[in-house]
C-alpha cells in the first residue's frame, strides 16, 4: 500500500484523517516504523496517544503493524507527549512513539518516531518512507504490555519541585491532554487552580489548543483577570509547547520567559550556556550575556534544538513558540508542564509576581508570526526562490 510522501516531514509524520492518514496506511507505516527500528537494533519502545478522535483507531492499527515486526510495546495510553518522553528514560526502554496532532486542527494527526528519548528528524524520517516504499518488512512475535506512566511523573515532579506559597493559577488546557496531569500536579504543589477547558475533548470546542496564537489566549487573559490569579498557563494539544499570562493578563512570550528561566538558573549554577532560535529578541540574549551566560542562537525546530543543546552541553533551550527544554535537574526535552512548575517554583521563593521577574527587562514589540499557506509540494522551492531574492 502506498504512503504518500507528503506525510513525511522534517520533524514529524503527518497528515489529514481519511486523506493522508487511514488505518490502513497507519498499519503500513507501523510495518515500515518497526522495519526502521529493527534495523537501528530498537527492540523496546513505549507508544502513547492523544486525546484527537482519531488517534484511538490509528493507535490499533499502529500497534498491529509494530507487533507484526516484533516490537515490544508497552502501550501508556492517552497521555501528554512529554510523558512519552520520561516513559522511555522511566522503564529504560530503546524508543517510543507518540501519536499526536499536537497544535494543528481536528482533522490533522500525526507520528513522533523516538530513537532513545530524542525524535527523529529529517534524513532519518525519510528512511522510514523508503522503507515504505520498498514494501520489505521485518517479520516477528512480538509483545504488548501497559502502563500507567501519569503517576511516575505525578511523583516525580512532587520530588523535583517546591513552590513556596500558595499561589492561584488559571489553567487553559485547550481540552488536550495536559489538564488531567497538570492540574493534579499543581494543587499536590499547593496551589489554587482555576481550570479552563481542562477536560479532553477531540472536537477542541472550546478554542483551537495553540498558545502561541492571541486569540486563544483571550479565555485566559480574562479568567486571570476576572479571578486576580497570580499566573495563567496554556497549554498546546499535547503538553509540549507553553503559554504564560501575567498578574496582569499580559501575554509573556517564550523569549521573556526564556529570560525568566535563565535568569534563575544562572543565579543558581553561575552561568551556563543557553541556546534560543532565531525568532527570539535580542535582549534575552543579551541579557544572558550580562549575567555571565553564553547564549547562541540556532535554528528552529525541537529536534535540531535538542540535538545542539547535547552538542554544547546547554542548560536551557527555548522557542518563541513555547517549547522549553530544560537540560538543568531534568532531561533537556521538551515538557511545558515541567516548565510551568519551574515557573510556579520561581515565583514562590522570590516571592515575586511574573511582571516583576522580568524588572528591567526593556519591553520589545514584534510582528506576529506571518503563515502563509503553501502547498507542500512546491514550499521547499517557493523557500529557495526566496532566498535568492533576499
Amino acid at each position: 500500500m502506498e504512503l504518500h510522501p507528503r506525510i513525511f516531514r522534517e520533524y514529524d509524520i503527518r497528515g489529514v484523517e481519511g486523506e493522508d492518514l487511514t488505518p490502513e496506511t497507519v498499519k503500513e507505516l507501523g510495518y515500515a516504523i518497526g522495519t526502521y527500528y529493527a534495523q537501528k537494533e530498537v527492540k523496546r519502545i513505549t507508544l502513547g496517544r492523544d486525546c484527537r478522535l482519531s488517534s484511538e483507531p490509528f493507535h490499533d492499527a499502529l500497534l498491529e503493524g509494530l507487533l507484526s515486526c516484533g516490537m515490544e510495546v508497552t502501550d501508556l495510553g492517552i497521555c501528554p507527549t512529554p510523558l512519552l518522553y520520561f516513559s522511555i528514560v522511566k522503564l529504560k526502554v530503546d524508543g517510543g512513539v507518540m501519536i499526536t496532532g499536537s497544535h494543528n486542527p481536528p482533522e490533522f494527526n500525526g507520528f513522533k518516531v523516538c530513537v532513545g528519548k530524542d525524535a527523529i528528524y529529517g534524513p532519518e524520517i525519510q528512511k522510514i518512507r523508503q522503507i515504505a516504499e520498498r514494501g520489505r518488512y521485518v517479520r516477528g512475535k512480538g509483545q504488548l504490555a501497559q502502563y500507567d506512566i501519569i503517576e511516575d511523573y505525578h511523583r516525580y515532579i512532587l520530588e523535583q519541585i517546591r513552590v513556596d506559597r500558595k499561589l492561584r493559577v488559571v489553567v487553559d488546557a485547550g481540552n488536550g491532554t495536559a489538564g488531567v496531569v497538570a492540574v493534579p500536579i499543581m494543587r499536590d504543589l499547593g496551589c489554587e487552580v482555576v481550570e479552563l477547558y481542562c477536560e479532553m475533548d477531540g472536537h477542541f470546542p472550546h478554542h483551537h489548543p495553540d498558545p502561541t496564537v492571541e486569540a486563544y489566549m483571550k479565555d485566559l487573559i480574562s479568567k486571570v483577570r476576572e479571578t486576580e490569579a497570580d499566573v495563567g498557563i496554556g497549554y498546546d494539544g499535547d503538553g509540549d509547547r507553553i503559554g504564560v499570562v501575567d498578574e496582569r493578563g499580559e501575554i509573556v512570550w517564550g523569549d521573556r520567559l526564556m529570560i525568566i528561566f535563565a535568569r534563575d538558573i544562572i543565579a543558581s549554577r553561575g552561568g551556563g550556556t543557553f541556546i534560543a532560535e532565531v525568532k527570539c529578541s535580542q535582549v534575552l540574549y543579551d541579557e544572558i550575556e550580562r549575567l555571565g551566560g553564553r547564549a547562541i542562537m540556532w535554528k528552529t525546530g525541537h529536534s535540531l534544538i535538542k540535538d545542539k543543546m547535547r552538542k554544547e552541553g546547554a542548560l536551557l533551550a527555548g522557542e518563541m513558540s513555547g517549547h522549553m527544554f530544560f537540560a538543568d535537574r531534568y532531561f533537556g526535552y521538551d515538557d511545558a508542564i515541567y516548565a510551568s512548575c519551574r515557573l510556579l517554583e520561581i515565583m514562590g521563593k522570590t516571592r515575586k509576581r511574573v511582571s516583576e521577574l522580568l524588572e528591567g527587562i526593556p519591553q520589545t514589540y514584534t510582528t506576529p508570526e506571518i503563515r502563509v499557506d503553501c502547498p507542500d509540494e512546491i514550499k521547499f522551492q517557493v523557500v529557495e526562490r526566496v532566498k535568492e531574492k533576499v
